[in-house]
C-alpha cells in the first residue's frame, strides 16, 4: 500500500504551492527570496560542473540525437498539440485562454528545474545542461517566429539581451567555473554522492513557491471564475500527458538508453514560466496578458508536480535495478 502513496519530495511540493497560495511572498521579501533561489540554482549548476568529469561534459555536448530529439518536440510536436486545441468549441474555451494554451506550446524549455529533476531520476544530466540550455537560447528566436506564424498579433518579442544574460550567468557561469575547478574538487564531490540532494530538491521547492506567488499576486483564484481554471487545468494535464508519452515511449522506440531516456522524458515536456512572462509582455506588448499568461502559471505548476512523481518513480526503479545486480554478483560462482 505504501509504493501508492506520495512520497515526502511530493508532500512537501505541495505544501509550498498551499503555503504560496496563503502567504505569496510580496514585496522586499519576495526580492531577497528571488535573489536567494537565483544564488541556489547557481550552486546547483555550480556543483553540476564541478562533479562531472570533463569525459562525460564532451560526450553531453557531442550527443546531437538527443537535442535534435527535445527541440523538435518543443518547437515541433508541441505547437502542432496546440493547434489542435484550437478545435474545441469557443463555448468549451474562451478565445483568449486558447490563445495563452498555444502560447505555452511555443515556450522553450525549462533549464533548471528540467536538470534537477534529471538528476534526481538518474538520467543523463550534462546532456540534460546542453539541451535545456539551447532550448532557450533557440526559443530566444522561435518563439517570436512561431507566435507569428500561430497567432494573430503584432509586435515582436526579438532577441532578449537580459534573458541571454541570465541563462549565462546564472546557469552556464557556475557550471564553467564547476568545471575549472573540477580536477581539484571533482573526486571529492563525486564521492560525496547526497551532497546535490538538498541543492536539487531545494531549488525546485524554491522555484515552485516563487513562481506561484507571483501568479497569485497576479489575481490568479480572482480574475477567472472557476469553470475557466478548470477547463484550462484539464487541457494543460492533457497537453502534459500527450508529450510525457511521446517523449518517453518515443525516446524508446529511438533507440535511447534510460538515462537518455529520462533527458529527453523532463526536457521535452517543460515549458518555461522563467522565460515565458517576459515574453508575452514584449510579443503582446499594449493587450492584457492576464489570460495569456493563466495557462502557463498553471501549467508550470502542474508540470512540476507531476515530473517530481515521475522522477521518483525512475530513481526508484534505478535502486531496484541496481539492487538486482548487486544481488546477481554476489552469488556468482566466483
Amino acid at each position: 500500500m505504501r509504493r501508492f502513496m506520495p512520497d515526502t519530495f511530493t508532500l512537501l511540493l505541495v505544501a509550498t504551492v498551499i503555503i504560496a497560495s496563503l502567504l505569496p511572498a510580496q514585496g522586499q521579501f519576495a526580492t531577497i527570496f528571488g535573489y536567494t533561489t537565483d544564488c541556489a540554482i547557481a550552486l546547483l549548476f555550480f556543483l553540476h560542473g564541478a562533479r562531472l568529469s570533463r569525459d562525460v561534459v564532451i560526450a553531453g555536448i557531442l550527443h546531437w540525437r538527443l537535442h535534435i530529439t527535445i527541440l523538435a518536440v518543443t518547437f515541433g510536436i508541441f505547437p502542432l498539440l496546440g493547434l489542435g486545441l484550437g478545435f474545441i468549441p469557443q463555448t468549451v474555451l474562451k478565445p483568449e485562454l486558447y490563445l495563452g494554451l498555444l502560447f505555452v506550446c511555443v515556450l522553450p524549455s525549462t533549464v533548471q528545474s528540467s536538470i534537477a529533476f534529471t538528476s534526481i531520476a538518474g538520467g543523463n544530466v550534462p546532456a540534460a545542461i546542453c539541451s535545456a540550455s539551447a532550448s532557450n537560447l533557440f526559443g530566444m528566436f522561435l518563439t517570436p517566429l512561431l507566435v507569428g506564424l500561430l497567432m494573430s498579433t503584432s509586435g515582436s518579442a526579438g532577441f532578449n539581451l537580459g534573458a541571454l544574460e541570465t541563462i549565462v550567468l546564472q546557469l552556464l557561469a557556475p557550471f564553467i567555473l564547476g568545471q575549472v575547478l573540477e580536477p581539484w574538487i571533482g573526486k571529492w564531490i563525486r564521492s560525496k554522492k547526497k551532497l546535490l540532494l538538498p541543492v536539487d530538491r531545494g531549488s525546485i521547492l524554491m522555484v515552485v513557491y516563487l513562481a506561484f506567488s507571483e501568479s497569485v499576486n497576479e489575481g490568479l483564484w480572482s480574475t477567472f471564475s472557476v469553470q475557466d481554471i478548470g477547463v484550462v487545468i484539464a487541457l494543460d494535464i492533457l497537453l502534459l500527458i500527450v508529450v510525457l508519452m511521446i517523449t518517453m515511449f518515443g525516446s524508446r522506440l529511438l533507440g535511447f538508453n534510460k538515462e537518455d531516456e529520462i533527458t529527453i522524458t523532463f526536457c521535452g515536456s517543460k515549458k518555461s514560466l522563467a522565460s515565458g512572462v517576459p515574453m508575452a509582455g514584449a510579443i503582446f506588448a499594449g493587450q492584457s496578458i492576464g489570460a495569456i499568461v493563466l495557462p502557463l502559471m498553471l501549467f508550470h505548476q502542474i508540470q512540476l508536480m507531476a515530473c517530481a512523481v515521475i522522477a521518483q518513480r525512475y530513481a526508484a526503479m534505478k535502486a531496484e535495478r541496481e539492487a538486482l545486480a548487486e544481488a546477481a554478483l554476489a552469488t556468482k560462482p566466483a
